[in-house]
């Protein structure tokens, strides 16, 4: 399901508008792409909606993702920091962008290595649009399930990439500890 609506009338049933007949001053601080799962932040008034998203704009939220790809990365540990942009020949993918793309980091571990895929977490530091695809897609290990960047994504029905932990300030208490949430991948 889309967070926000998208274009065309098939395309209008949404999170944001589903909430919304239940909280009307609901809003959508963050995205997922499309085929993501997982946790995703919306405040319920303006106010709110205005902190999370300077919160969100400072690098203030921590995000946590895990994947599965195909083989392990080398080394098992690290940081990926590689400009990504807009790919004007295949939209609406992105690309490596040396030249003209936003500095973009994640960084990495492997969690679990398996017969058939490779459990990695995924730390994104900025956050640009298939940032973690792009990221794992330049290091040769597209993420399972990705019928836009893997060129054998049928095993899978859906992406394996999901959000799984996020911790952010809290909008009434920002000095308190970060409010800290996690959701177990479907798979």
């Amino acid at each position: 399901m889309l967070s926000v609506p998208g274009i065309g009338p098939d395309k209008q049933d949404c999170l944001i508008t589903r909430v919304q007949t239940e909280f009307p001053e609901a809003r959508i601080v963050h995205r997922l792409d499309w085929d993501t799962s997982g946790l995703l932040v919306l405040a319920r008034n303006a106010r709110a909606h205005s902190f999370l998203s300077k919160a969100f704009a400072a690098r203030a939220v921590n995000k946590t993702y895990v994947a599965l790809i195909d083989a392990p990365l080398e080394p098992a540990e690290g940081l990926i920091d590689l400009p990504i942009g807009k790919d004007p020949d295949r939209r609406p993918r992105y690309r490596i962008d040396p030249e003209g793309g936003r500095p973009s980091q994640t960084r990495y571990r492997i969690a679990e290595t398996g017969d058939a895929a490779v459990r990695v977490i995924l730390e994104p530091i900025t956050g640009r649009s298939h940032q973690l695809r792009v990221h794992l897609l330049a290091r040769g290990r597209p993420i399972q399930g990705d019928s836009l960047y893997h060129p054998d994504a049928g095993r899978h029905e859906r992406l394996m990439l999901h959000a799984m932990r996020l911790a952010f300030p809290d909008p009434e208490h920002p000095e308190a500890p970060k409010a800290v949430f996690e959701l177990d991948a479907p798979f």
